[in-house]
């Protein structure tokens, strides 16, 4: 398959699911994914950003991952995935082993920050607070770290975040 061919299909897997603002819900992945070719990964971990919720929110299956790709892409989307029930220090760690995972989660992780002020004040809170906890250790010496605690301050000072 070819690199439009990955980004049809997650339209069409996708399709019918909207984002919290009402944009179609692709168009997240696609960012995510996009994020990481401004950065400089190679299409291997772009892929993996545009499949990162494939498992979590469609009917696509690690099998139907590894048909389209190779082992290296379906294992990173399986790592990104939160299954029911995860404990987030576990899956934290899962990510921390495999570089393309984590730097798709920081990836996915800034696209998300970069559209919290959209959502509802007690749901950026948590969503801070969850950043600071958890994706800041996750993002340390990377090319996302700046990125994030960029992102972060200005969610923090924003007068129409609704944030105390």
């Amino acid at each position: 398959m070819e690199f439009n061919d990955y980004i049809d299909f997650i339209k069409e897997k996708h399709k019918g699911q909207k984002r919290i603002q009402g944009t179609p819900y692709y168009l997240h992945p696609l960012e995510v994914s996009n994020i990481l070719d401004k950065k400089g990964f190679s299409k291997e971990y772009q892929i993996v950003g545009l499949f990162h919720d494939l498992l979590e929110d469609t009917d696509v299956t690690y099998e139907d991952i590894l048909k389209i790709t190779n082992t290296e892409i379906a294992e990173a989307v399986k790592l990104v995935t939160k299954e029911k029930g995860y404990v987030m220090s576990e899956y934290i760690q899962r990510i921390m082993e495999n570089d393309i995972a984590r730097m798709v989660k920081l990836a996915d992780r800034i696209h998300n920050l970069s559209e919290t002020h959209l959502a509802p004040a007690k749901f950026q809170e948590r969503y801070i607070k969850e950043t600071e906890e958890w994706f800041m250790e996750l993002a340390a010496r990377t090319v996302f770290e700046e990125d994030i605690k960029k992102i972060l301050d200005n969610l923090k000072h924003c007068p129409l975040c609704g944030i105390k």
